[in-house]
């Protein structure tokens, strides 16, 4: 009998739920599809809105039969059920990711977070705790380190073959926040603008995380300090929207971040330069396929996604041949992805493939910490910290 798609088991989709991205939610969307894209999980509940009745009808949009008006009725309610959620993704502004993390913690549902971790460095290091303590998957959604060109690249500098590890430079640049937005009622400007729901970075936290986070999973390294210069170059602006940050690491090696929304023409300009002894690599996330390499002393020359040269590491997280575009959305789905195996792993008590690899909470705790150096860092007229881990 000829073996067909109907005859081949599968595990189980993960019943997944969804804290915020109802109606009008940028990010919300994106999750729902990078939670689609390889057929893991299932949406089947949500509470999409701290207004009720929006939250309702956002699961009318979507087709989600069961909908609550608060997040702490959805956790309460799902985890008494059988067919309850086993996962919960949470695309709520920063403020409400710890309130919103620890009521699933409590419950042992899996968490799928956005980034940042929290909003304030006490509240990381308690969200921190309390998923310890609860044994489940928590995973960050820093989704650049799900380009397959990056885990290429992380893959090249841990075996050795740029050499020792000098110089890194990462930035991160924007012009969406050029004006004052945030004061025509633009949504998602006005919670990326307002300290009390961003955290004290604005910039910072919003891209600025991610430089951080994907220069880290790349070069291998700690940052021990940085100084930073923090400006809010729109008038009337609470938060930073350009930062300028030196880093130090604790190997010696040295770096630099810049982050900005105010930089005109640039669209979402995030780019990773790092050298060693041996070789140099370049990598700009508007040209995700393509990966540049320069050996000391001979030509440059190019990798590209699923092409000759490129390992392993690209590949298992590629779908389609080489010459074929993956982007924004592949690289979100990665982590999704690279999540349900470990979530289906704990399910089904099996051993976890060692290659699975996701951002979670020592990288969430990082970037907060991050933010944090950064804001303390500027007040001091850019005086050299030490992030407080």
């Amino acid at each position: 009998m000829a073996i067909t798609a109907a005859h081949v088991a599968r595990a189980p989709r993960i019943r997944l739920g969804m804290v915020g991205g109802g109606r009008d939610a940028f990010i919300g969307a994106v999750h729902r599809i990078a939670a689609r894209i390889d057929d893991q999980y299932e949406l089947v509940a949500g509470c999409f809105s701290s207004d009720a009745e929006k939250s309702l009808a956002s699961a009318a949009d979507l087709g989600v039969a069961r909908a609550y008006a608060s997040f702490a009725e959805m956790a309460a309610k799902e985890a008494r059920r059988k067919d309850g959620i086993e996962a919960v993704a949470i695309v709520t502004p920063n403020h409400m990711h710890a309130p919103v993390a620890l009521q699933f913690l409590k419950r042992g549902i899996h968490v799928i977070c956005d980034k940042p971790l929290t909003h304030t460095l006490p509240e990381a290091k308690k969200l921190a705790k309390a998923a310890e303590a609860s044994g489940v998957v928590f995973a960050l959604t820093h989704n650049y380190t799900g380009y397959p060109m990056i885990r290429q690249a992380a893959a090249m500098v841990a075996a050795g073959e740029l050499g020792e590890i000098r110089l890194v430079q990462v930035e991160y640049a924007q012009d969406w926040l050029a004006e004052p937005i945030e004061d025509s009622g633009q949504k998602q400007a006005g919670w990326r603008t307002d300290p009390a729901r961003s955290g004290a970075g604005g910039s910072t936290g919003d891209i600025g995380t991610h430089a951080f986070n994907l220069a880290n999973f790349v070069s291998g390294l700690a940052v021990e300090e940085l100084a930073a210069d923090l400006q809010a170059f729109v008038p009337g602006r609470r938060v930073d929207d350009n930062a300028h940050v030196l880093l130090r690491y604790s190997s010696g090696a040295r770096g630099m971040l810049w982050c900005s929304q105010v930089a005109a023409g640039q669209e979402n300009g995030l780019r990773l330069r790092i050298y060693g002894t041996k070789a140099g690599i370049e990598w700009e996330q508007e040209t995700p396929n393509t990966l540049w390499v320069g050996p000391l002393g001979q030509p440059k020359y190019r990798l590209t996604r699923n092409g000759p040269g490129a390992g392993p590491e690209a590949g298992r997280v590629s779908r389609i041949p080489s010459g074929h575009p993956e982007g924004y959305l592949e690289g979100f789905a990665n982590i999704y992805t690279e999540a349900a195996r470990a979530i289906i792993a704990r399910r089904d008590g099996t051993t976890l493939d060692p290659a699975v690899t996701f951002p979670g909470l020592k990288e969430g705790l990082e970037g907060v910490a991050f933010v944090d150096a950064c804001v303390r860092s500027s007040a001091r007229n850019a005086a050299w910290v030490k992030l407080n881990l």
